[in-house]
């Protein structure tokens, strides 16, 4: 497989160097970590800090800046960053005021971030942790994985900090965003690690992977290839059917990596309209790549159940790499 790289084993060492290069002006990089951090960093508010292994960009350094996350860590391509790197940005993102972690369900991110907070703790930081499960494909609600969603969770309890909200509130904040919202992803073809000749499953010309992973697993099954429509009406049955049809939504369709901003925007129209035959009130659309797995084509959508509360924290101001909301000032 053709690869943009030098060497497979420095990938994420070389993107953090290009990454802080093009962006130095606000965001910097601990030394001898795998930590980016804002340089602006606000005092006396909660912060919020992030991560897991690379290979889904922009996230997560693509959503470090103010009304966002402080920090976030960049582990080895689909692997946990170690205790060490997530005690690093707990580190950066104390202003006083304790840190909140928005960890992935993932075994190693979640073990990891809390041997973290013992070890923060011991320092006389308070931290919470919230765990990101939205992924619908997986029936055992303890082993739901954190995908998509989890940017709406960055955006939601980044912009609580940002309100001056304590560690509590924050977290609850995030908590309400994570029991209100689902998501599901189908693949069109598989991604290639950079450290691999292949991809990670194979997929004939005719076949699709409905509900897959963030980290090239297969999904829960394969089906003959559909149309966009057909596929928009699968997504959402699956993710409204453990939620209110009758509450607000904000829908973010996310692309895995490879595929066209031409077909999201197809899919875009397609998620909509299957959402207003079912009458469902659709109050904001994010579509584009949030949180990519390589090179992998294809598409997750989810549906998130805002009132006005969560409604004001998504419109709040934000400004980083990958994310800028204004602020809504009616």
């Amino acid at each position: 497989m053709k690869k943009l790289m030098n060497d497979s084993e420095q990938i994420v060492e070389e993107f953090l160097q290009g990454f802080i290069a093009v962006h130095g002006d606000s965001l910097t990089r601990i030394d001898g970590t795998n930590v980016v951090t804002r340089i602006d960093q606000a005092k006396n508010k909660v912060g919020i800090i992030s991560g897991g292994g690379s290979g889904h960009e922009p996230a997560h350094a693509g959503y470090v800046g103010p009304g966002m996350l402080d920090a976030a860590i960049a582990g080895e391509v689909f692997t946990s960053p170690g205790a060490d790197q997530f005690l690093a940005a707990i580190q950066a993102a104390d202003s006083g005021s304790g840190v909140l972690l928005v960890i992935k369900n993932y075994n190693g991110d979640v073990m990891n971030a809390e041997m973290a907070q013992e070890m923060a703790d011991a320092e006389g930081i308070q931290t919470e942790m919230i765990i990101v499960n939205d992924d619908v494909a997986v029936d055992d609600l303890a082993k739901r994985r954190g995908i998509a969603g989890t940017v709406l969770v960055h955006k939601i309890t980044g912009a609580a900090a940002e309100a001056g909200k304590s560690l509590v509130e924050v977290k609850q904040l995030g908590e309400k965003a994570i029991q209100q919202m689902r998501s599901m992803s189908v693949a069109l073809s598989a991604c290639t690690l950079p450290s691999s000749s292949t991809p990670s499953f194979s997929l004939a010309t005719d076949e699709i992977e409905v509900g897959i992973g963030i980290h090239g697993e297969q999904g829960m099954e394969r089906r003959e290839v559909m149309r966009s429509a057909e596929i928009a009406q699968l997504l959402t049955e699956h993710t409204l059917e453990e939620l209110d049809e009758n509450g607000s939504y904000v829908a973010l369709i996310n692309g895995m990596g490879s595929t066209p901003l031409l077909e999201q925007y197809v899919f875009a129209k397609d998620v909509r309209e299957q959402l207003e035959k079912r009458k469902v009130t659709l109050k904001k659309m994010y579509v584009g790549d949030y949180m990519t797995s390589l090179d992998m084509a294809g598409v997750s959508l989810t549906l998130l159940t805002v009132d006005d509360e969560l409604l004001q924290l998504l419109y709040a101001r934000a400004k980083t790499t990958t994310w800028t909301e204004a602020g809504n000032d009616d």
